[in-house]
C-alpha cells in the first residue's frame, strides 16, 4: 500500500482527533486543576473502588511508567492513596480518597461542559457513535 498523504494514515487521523479533543477537555478541566487523564483515573477508581497499578494501567491502556508520572500529583494532593492489599501484602491497591471524591465531583461540572461542547460541535448521535467505535478498537 502506498501512502498518498497523512490523511490516508489511520494513526495520523486518530492522533490528530485525539489532540483536538484533548485540548477541548483540557480547556474545561483546567478550571478544576486536573488533566483529562487524571479525571479518567479518578473515574476509574470511583467505579472500581480499588485497583492495582497493573489493573489501572491496563484499564487506561498505558504503560506503568506513564501512569506513575500521571498519578504522582493525584497522590501528592491526597486525591488517590495506596493501600495494602489484604490478601497479598506486597501488592498495593490504589483507592480514591474522600478528597478525590470531592475533586471528582468538582471536575465533573467542567467535564460535562466539555462533553456538551463536543456534542454541539460534532452532533450528539455522531459523538455517541464515534465513542462506541473507538471503545471497540481497544476492547476488541
Amino acid at each position: 500500500m502506498h501512502i498518498e498523504s497523512p490523511e490516508s494514515d489511520y494513526c495520523f487521523a486518530v492522533r490528530q482527533a485525539a489532540r483536538y479533543i484533548s485540548q477541548l477537555y483540557e480547556r474545561h478541566l483546567c478550571e478544576a486543576g486536573i488533566t483529562p487523564t487524571q479525571f479518567s483515573i479518578l473515574c476509574a477508581l470511583k467505579c472500581s473502588s480499588s485497583l492495582t497499578m497493573m489493573e489501572l494501567a491496563q484499564a487506561m491502556v498505558m504503560d506503568r511508567t506513564t501512569l506513575v508520572r500521571i498519578l504522582r500529583p493525584l497522590l501528592r494532593n491526597g486525591f488517590v492513596a495506596n493501600e495494602q492489599d489484604g490478601q497479598v501484602k506486597q501488592r498495593l491497591q490504589l483507592v480514591l480518597t474522600s478528597g478525590g471524591h470531592l475533586k471528582l465531583h468538582e471536575a465533573t461540572t467542567h467535564w460535562t461542559a466539555a462533553q456538551d461542547e463536543f456534542e454541539r460541535k460534532f452532533g450528539y448521535r455522531r459523538s455517541a457513535s464515534l465513542r462506541r467505535e473507538l471503545l471497540r478498537v481497544t476492547r476488541a
